[in-house]
């Protein structure tokens, strides 16, 4: 152990969990990939966000075109791609009397090659948008850009050259990295053709977040958060199989504990392991379902006798929280996530996170037969009678939070999960909540997920579905070829960060329809 002292807080660092960590590091998998087309970027407003691409030449044609200046051109990849680019250029004409001035716009929608990103007004930070101005003096040259990018569409623009000559761009192609092997997939056949291409581009969202940890998305954060962490792991153990990469990850958060034992939000991993000053109540917690649902897997019991002094400090952490009534005590502060949704209250759908993840605490304490199992169960029936005493409103036939006593989907969607009531009592809260429709709704495809996994163990599969199709099917049809961080189908330039343009359109915890459809046979 090490203690770390930062400016706002103190780590214990686990040396022994980090060197374990370490030693999991996977393999990336490498390809070429190059442009498939050269493309137009036209406004459209019946397209999201107002802009559509259209092929106007293979892109084997741009070795035979000179540019010079003011001239722009905008590539295609045909797929999502993250890696590192490489573009080989060439002079034509006389020789080259000055540089090359060369600006690239790097985007994963066609409105990142439309909008000027100087007219960018959000909150987080615009050096997240994917750019680059390149000034080469001796031409021919090859330029291998060394960030990585998250990608689908690059713009050159060409600022300037001289009057002498002009510029050829004889090849430009782009190094794809995953640690994600899809030779490893169980390929479905799917009788439902929708069903068939969200599973595709579910994979595809995936495996593009499978780096050496599982980012929560390659375009922005490109960082571990234990939220995403736990979708991704349930749709890994259905798909790709990687749990040394889960395993991996377990142990990078157990290995940077507050000095209180609580594991942050989410994890710094380059240039080394550094924990992030962020701590969320539902989070934290989902340590504890992220290791439960990877010993169900794995049945790695050793593992899991590690790791389980950090999991249930998460309870013991939570616990403290609790109230004389055996309700979590509010807050006007960041203290929970559970959705992007605006005005959303979060002390009762974090009450349902916490009574789910106790379960799950208890189920593991079993397996490991440890003193802990006796008062867990003794305080679960505590707070699960609590909750049915003070959240339920029995008028409105819904759980409420808060002080306003709030009614929003989340809160109804984390009781079902959390199983506070029976199965048929569950049916039909979920067929209240989507009859009635409550105003605080969802802003994720986060809380999609819970949202269409509350329907399936309500016994509703098929109403599971059609929401399905109408989201991450309405990100289809909106041109997704992987699924997205954000998306609201009434307002689809919806962001929590004032800007659409910092929205990741390749985003971990979109990735979840693979697991759904292949866990519950959807």
């Amino acid at each position: 152990m090490s203690i770390q002292k930062l400016e706002n807080q103190v780590i214990v660092r686990n040396e022994k969990f980090i060197e374990t960590a370490e030693q999991l590091k996977p393999q990336l998998h490498e390809t070429i990939v190059k442009p498939s087309s050269i493309v137009e970027i036209k406004a459209d407003s019946q397209v999201i966000h107002g802009w559509k691409s259209k092929t106007v030449a293979p892109a084997t044609s741009l070795a035979d075109s000179e540019y010079g200046k003011n001239d722009s051109f905008v590539l295609d990849f045909g797929d999502h791609q993250v890696g590192y680019l490489t573009v080989k250029i060439r002079s034509a004409g006389s020789p080259p009397d000055a540089p090359l001035k060369l600006k690239l716009t790097i985007g994963e929608m066609p409105v990142e090659m439309a909008e000027p990103f100087e007219n960018y007004n959000g909150w987080l930070s615009s050096s997240w948008l994917q750019e680059e101005t390149i000034f080469v003096d001796v031409l021919p040259a090859v330029i291998s850009l060394p960030r990585r990018y998250s990608f689908r569409y690059v713009k050159f623009d060409v600022i300037d050259t001289s009057p002498k000559y002009r510029v050829v761009f004889e090849n430009v192609e782009c190094r794809a990295f995953t640690s994600a092997n899809m030779n490893t997939v169980q390929k479905i056949s799917h009788h439902d053709g929708e069903l068939q291409r969200m599973d595709e581009i579910s994979l595809k969202t995936l495996a593009d977040c499978m780096q050496d940890v599982f980012e929560d998305g390659p375009k922005r954060d490109r960082r571990l958060w234990l939220g995403d962490l736990r979708l991704q792991a349930l749709a890994n153990y259905q798909t790709f199989g990687t749990n040394d990469l889960v395993k991996r990850c377990l142990y990078l958060f157990a290995g940077v504990p507050d000095d209180k034992g609580k594991v942050p939000a989410n994890v710094f991993v380059a240039p080394g392991l550094v924990a992030d000053d962020t701590y969320l109540f539902d989070y934290s917690l989902f340590f504890v379902g992220t290791l439960h649902d990877y010993y169900l897997a794995t049945n790695d019991l050793v593992t899991l006798k590690e790791l389980w002094p950090t999991a249930y400090r998460q309870v013991e952490l939570a616990l403290e929280r609790l109230d004389e009534n055996n309700i979590l005590r509010d807050s006007s502060d960041w203290w929970s996530f559970i959705d992007w949704q605006e005005g959303l209250n979060k002390q009762t759908p974090s009450q349902a996170v916490l009574i789910y993840t106790m379960k799950q605490a208890i189920r593991l304490a079993e397996e490991l037969n440890v003193p802990e199992k006796e008062s867990l169960i003794d305080r679960l029936g505590e707070i699960v009678e609590a909750t049915k005493t003070y959240l339920w409103d029995d008028k409105q036939q819904f759980f409420v939070s808060g002080s306003d006593r709030q009614v929003s989907w989340a809160s109804q969607i984390w009781m079902v999960l959390a199983g506070v009531l029976n199965k048929e009592e569950n049916r039909q809260l979920m067929n209240h909540l989507l009859k009635e429709k409550p105003e605080v709704a969802i802003a994720t495809p986060y809380m999609y997920h819970h949202l269409v996994e509350a329907l399936i163990v309500s016994g509703e599969k098929e109403r599971a579905i059609a929401e399905m199709k109408t989201y991450w099917g309405g990100m289809i049809q909106d041109g997704a070829d992987t699924f997205w961080e954000l998306y609201d189908p009434k307002n689809k330039d919806f962001s929590p960060y004032g800007s659409h343009l910092i929205n990741s359109y390749c985003h971990a915890w979109s990735c979840t329809p693979t697991y759904l459809i292949r866990k519950f046979g959807l």
